[in-house]
């Protein structure tokens, strides 16, 4: 308490040197600016997760079921009978996906077909991703329905809805392709526009995806009675976290259970990993900014050479005046993190409400117009606490080596 007591002192009290305040003015404003810059770019590193998440969730389920290794199984399967008896799944929908190859305005290309269920309207919140004049729809009597991403149809030359028929050709299961006649090993079927095409706003669904009926999957890939995933929606009521543990201890080892965020594991590691590096130059910058700490502690140092005979004389040991210094070095470390944090989330606030910082230069351009911030209370306190680590390491070896050669003159 004595050193600490000093300590606050020193930081307040005017010194004979005006030029100590201004360097220490400067020490506690480069710690300030490198916090504030910390928690803003944290913060929109948590806007882009939130919003990427906030597109996937539009399509993904909330539980995804898929076999541990291997690609397809039994719909009837004893394991998938006990999952669809589980009391907290609202909607259960089969999934059989496989690639396939679609001609369209003698253009071709390698898609995804996916065949699901007709619950699958309940399972996924189709009514925010559907563009056309036409509503979806998987099969009606004996015609069968695909409906295609937005960039898969612009590159195919098509609009939100197509005439005629679309050619389907996926290769026939277990044998080999007949190069005199390779058309021989392929299966084709055709596919009819509902007059709607669905945007994600992410590539790999918008440019590779066709949604049809499970039972078109089925027959195209001649995988009769086969699911290649089960989706799962679970009701409001229900947590998340238990019921998947509880399905994981259902299924066993042969599956896996999958949440949204898990579902596209690696489109958020990316982006945790470039978070982490940002924050690791800017925890870089501000120990760069820390050592100017150490200027202003020398500084104050000389200046209060009779003020450190005086507290030895009155009985202060050399570890006590050693403190003084540390802690005054803290207190510019922890004032200065303190109004960063403030300046950040002021400035964060200020993007939120009024999204100054744009993405492009007319809008439109981009799904969002401005930089997307959140801010995390985790985030804050981590940036204190490495201010704080940061500046102590920072200041602790040389201001030691200072004390003691300023104790060894008096």
């Amino acid at each position: 308490m004595f050193s600490f007591y000093i300590a606050r002192r020193y930081l307040f009290s005017r010194k004979s040197h005006h030029t100590i305040n201004i360097i220490s003015g400067i020490s506690l404003c480069g710690v300030a600016l490198a916090t504030a810059a910390l928690v803003v770019t944290l913060s929109v590193f948590n806007g882009f997760r939130d919003m990427v998440s906030s597109f996937f969730t539009a399509f993904d389920p909330e539980l995804k079921v898929t076999l541990a290794e291997g690609k397809t199984i039994a719909a009837d399967d004893p394991a998938l009978t006990v999952l669809r008896a589980y009391e907290g799944i609202e909607v259960y929908t089969e999934v059989l996906e496989e690639q396939a190859l679609i001609v369209g305005n003698e253009r071709q290309w390698v898609i995804t077909i996916k065949g699901v269920d007709d619950n699958f309207a309940q399972q996924a919140d189709l009514d925010q991703l559907l563009y056309g004049d036409g509503e979806f729809i998987l099969h009606a009597d004996v015609l069968e329905y695909g409906v295609m991403g937005i960039r898969l149809a612009a590159q195919l030359g098509l609009g939100t809805s197509y005439e005629g028929a679309l050619p389907i050709y996926a290769p026939r299961r277990g044998e080999r392709v007949n190069m005199a006649n390779p058309m021989q090993s392929f299966t084709s079927d055709e596919l009819y526009s509902p007059g709607v095409v669905f945007n994600v706003n992410q590539n790999h669904y918008d440019a590779n995806y066709i949604i049809t009926s499970i039972a078109f999957a089925r027959r195209l890939f001649d995988q009769q009675g086969m699911v290649s995933a089960v989706e799962l929606r679970l009701k409001p009521d229900v947590n998340l976290r238990r019921a998947k543990a509880d399905i994981r201890a259902i299924l066993g080892e042969r599956f896996l259970v999958q949440d949204r965020y898990e579902q596209q594991e690696d489109t958020f590691r990316i982006m945790q990993v470039e978070k982490f590096i940002a924050y690791l130059f800017l925890t870089f910058i501000l120990l760069v900014a820390s050592f100017n700490i150490i200027g202003s502690l020398s500084m104050l140092m000389i200046d209060k050479r009779n003020d450190v005979q005086t507290l030895r004389s009155l009985g202060a040991n050399d570890q006590q005046l050693s403190r003084i210094f540390l802690l005054e070095g803290w207190l510019i470390s922890g004032f200065g993190a303190i109004l960063g944090i403030a300046v950040g989330l002021l400035l964060c606030w200020l993007q939120i409400q009024y999204g100054f910082v744009k993405l492009g230069q007319s809008e439109g351009s981009f799904i969002v117009d401005a930089y997307p911030v959140s801010v995390r209370a985790a985030d804050i306190l981590l940036v204190f606490a490495t201010v704080l680590v940061v500046s102590l390491l920072a200041v602790w070896f040389p201001v030691r080596r200072m004390t003691r050669s300023l104790l060894n003159e008096a």
